[in-house]
């Protein structure tokens, strides 16, 4: 078997993470949907909703990474790496709308009249709190290794799952032990709800940013300066734009030499900053290097940049 490319190695981390939740969530939903509607708690099966709807969302992110995974061609000469970003703003947008769906169903239960959940439901509910926490803490992991938003987006829904789930069992134990009836079932599913739908809100605008070319985090941007000006021949980096995009980046960097160079020699030392970049940072699927040349005045200014 041929080893994979660094880059393939992250997709194929992400890929398993997202199948993992996309099997846990679908039995989680019929188990919820099922105790739900068998114990006569709304809240549960407003939770089954919650998990089943994250099965549809892990499917379109699967499907976007196998897109995004596609090597450039005459039409999209950057690669289908934007598709990854693309599926999440959809799982954000799937899970604000099904936390709206919910929201005014929820509030239909107040005044309709329903029977007491049964006790043994919220044995199902604890274990979905403690399922959707360790969910969270490895997709959040994953995320943090490979730079997935799409899989980063998945983490944060199961965080909100978990308070989901937690919002259920208290409900459930007030309705049950508290002798709130019925009204504590509807508070919980509300309570859900809610959290359903700030949580599509929030993961929507921070996937959306990067479909904008948000630039990458400081610390990267401070390695990358880094090793550019560790290439013997570069005195200075003039401009560092890095634009994330998907589970990829883009780098485009001015670099400034000795003006009295050749064009060969100049050429030669833009191709070391970007082999070296390349290397350094499997995740770069590119790096436009620009030449600039260096003269007391750009050094002045770049002093002034810094402090």
């Amino acid at each position: 078997m041929s080893e994979l490319k660094p880059i393939d190695a992250v997709y194929a981390q992400v890929e398993r993470a997202a199948a993992a939740g996309l099997v846990i969530n679908f039995g989680l939903g019929i188990a919820k949907l099922v105790g739900g509607w068998l114990g006569n708690s709304f809240a549960l099966i407003s939770d089954s909703v919650n998990s089943l709807g994250d099965v549809v969302a892990t499917l379109v992110v699967l499907v976007a990474l196998r897109v995004a995974r596609q090597p450039a061609d005459a039409e999209h000469p950057y690669g289908h790496s934007r598709a990854e970003g693309v599926a999440a703003t959809n799982v954000a947008l799937l899970i604000t709308l099904s936390g709206l769906w919910l929201i005014w169903e929820s509030l239909h239960r107040f005044v309709m009249p329903q029977p007491s959940p049964s006790g043994w439901t919220m044995w199902i509910a604890a274990a979905n709190l403690a399922v959707k926490e360790s969910l969270f803490q490895y997709h959040r992991a994953v995320a943090r290794r490979t730079g997935s938003s799409a899989i980063l987006a998945n983490a944060w829904d199961h965080r909100s799952d978990a308070l989901c789930a937690l919002a259920v069992l208290l409900g459930l134990a007030a309705a049950r032990y508290g002798g709130w009836g019925t009204a504590a079932d509807a508070t919980a599913s509300l309570t859900v709800a809610l959290i359903i739908t700030a949580s599509g809100i929030h993961l929507f605008r921070n996937t959306a940013s990067e479909l904008l070319d948000l630039q990458a985090d400081q610390e990267m941007l401070r390695q990358i300066r880094e090793i550019a000006l560790s290439i013997n021949g570069v005195r200075d980096v003039e401009t560092l734009w890095v634009r994330k995009s998907g589970l990829e980046f883009f780098a485009d960097i001015h670099i400034e030499v000795d003006p009295f160079l050749s064009v060969r020699e100049g050429h030669a030392i833009g191709h070391q900053v970007k082999a070296k970049l390349l290397q350094a940072f499997p995740s770069l699927r590119d790096v436009l290097v620009h030449l600039e040349p260096y003269t007391e005045e750009s050094a002045a200014t770049a002093a002034e940049n810094e402090t």
